[in-house]
C-alpha cells in the first residue's frame, strides 16, 4: 500500500485537523479546464492521496505565498537599494558617537 503523503491541515494519518471557528471554509472558487488538465490534476492529487479540491486549495495557496513573497522581495531590495545608494551620494554628517569611534580607533592603531 502507498503511503499517504499529507497536505496543511491534516495530521500524520491523513485525517482533517479541526479548525478554528473562524477557518471555516465558507467561499467558493471554480475554474473551467480542458478535459486533460483536469485529468492530469486529478492524477497528482491521486499520487499523493488527497481530494482534488484540497491538492488545488494547496497549491494555489503554494504558488500564491511565493509570488507575495518574491513581491516583497523586490520592493525591499528596491528600496533598500534606494536608501543606499541615497547614503553614498548624501551621507550625512559624522555624529558625537562616530567621531569618537574614529578617535578610539587611531589611537589602537598608532601603538
Amino acid at each position: 500500500m502507498a503511503k499517504r503523503r499529507t497536505l496543511k491541515g491534516q495530521d500524520a494519518k491523513g485525517r482533517k485537523r479541526k479548525m478554528p471557528a473562524e477557518a471555516l471554509k465558507t467561499e467558493r472558487i471554480e475554474a473551467r479546464v480542458r478535459p486533460a488538465d483536469k485529468a492530469f490534476i486529478e492524477d497528482a492529487a491521486n499520487h499523493l492521496g488527497v481530494s482534488v479540491a484540497d491538492f488545488l486549495v494547496s497549491s494555489a495557496r503554494e504558488r500564491a505565498e511565493e509570488i507575495i513573497r518574491r513581491r516583497n522581495q523586490l520592493e525591499l531590495s528596491r528600496r533598500d537599494q534606494e536608501a543606499f545608494v541615497d547614503s553614498l551620494l548624501n551621507p550625512p554628517q559624522p555624529n558625537a558617537t562616530l567621531k569618537a569611534a574614529v578617535e578610539s580607533y587611531a589611537k589602537s592603531v598608532e601603538r
